[in-house]
C-alpha cells in the first residue's frame, strides 16, 4: 500500500463529495489532523475505519487500498462482453458490461464463464409471429433448475428469470445478432451462437 497514492485518491474523492476535511472528520469520528495526514501521505487510515470510509467515499475497500480508480476503458459499454454473476447464497443474478468488483449477501461473486451447451442444456427456438419461443428440456426441480434465460443483442439485454417447477421457456421479440444464455443452477453457464 502505498500511503500517497491513498492520499490522493482520498483527497480527490473527499473534493468530489464537495466536503471539507472537518466535514469527512465528523462523519469518520477522527480528528480533522488524522484526515489532513492521510491526504498527505504521512498515515493511513486504521483497518477498523475502512468501511465507514469506503460508504461515505462511495468507493470499494479494495480501490481505497490500491489508491487508485482505474477505469474500464476498453469494455465501455460493450454488451458484446457482458458478464453474469449469480449469488450463491440468495440466487440473484447481477449483469455487467465492464470489468466489476460485485458482491452480494457478504461474498465477493465471480463472473460466469460460459460454455458452449450440452445436449442436455441446448436451447431450442421456434418462430411465432414476431417473437422467438425459447425453451429447453431440462428438469426444474429445486436443486436442478435453470435460473435464467438471457438474450444479449449489441444494444440490449432481456433477462428472464425462472423458478423451480416452472417451465424452462420464454418468449422474446424477434430481434437480429443476439446470443442466448442460461444458467442452470447445477452445470453453470452456457451460451448459443448468435441468431440472425
Amino acid at each position: 500500500m502505498n500511503n500517497s497514492q491513498v492520499g490522493k485518491l482520498i483527497r480527490g474523492l473527499r473534493l468530489e463529495k464537495h466536503m471539507t476535511q472537518r466535514q469527512l472528520a465528523e462523519q469518520m469520528g477522527v480528528t480533522e489532523q488524522a484526515v489532513s495526514k492521510w491526504e498527505r501521505g504521512l498515515g493511513a487510515p486504521e483497518v477498523s475505519l475502512l468501511t465507514d470510509l469506503s460508504e461515505i467515499l462511495g468507493v470499494n475497500i479494495e480501490r481505497i487500498l490500491a489508491g487508485d480508480l482505474r477505469p474500464n476503458d476498453s469494455e465501455r459499454g460493450d454488451m458484446k462482453r457482458i458478464k453474469f454473476y449469480v449469488c450463491p447464497d440468495c440466487g440473484g443474478v447481477i449483469a455487467s458490461m465492464g470489468e466489476a468488483e460485485i458482491s452480494c449477501c457478504g461474498r465477493k461473486l465471480k463472473r460466469l464463464t460460459p460454455q458452449q451447451p450440452d445436449a442436455g442444456h441446448r436451447l431450442r427456438s421456434d418462430a411465432i409471429e414476431n417473437d422467438y419461443y425459447i425453451t429447453m428440456a431440462h428438469e426444474m426441480t429445486r436443486s436442478h433448475y435453470i435460473s435464467f434465460i438471457a438474450y444479449v443483442t449489441p444494444d440490449k439485454l432481456l433477462l428472464t428469470r425462472l423458478y423451480p417447477e416452472w417451465d424452462a421457456a420464454i418468449r422474446i421479440p424477434k430481434m437480429y445478432g443476439g446470443a442466448l444464455y442460461a444458467y442452470c443452477t447445477r452445470h453453470g453457464l452456457t451460451v448459443e451462437t448468435q441468431y440472425e
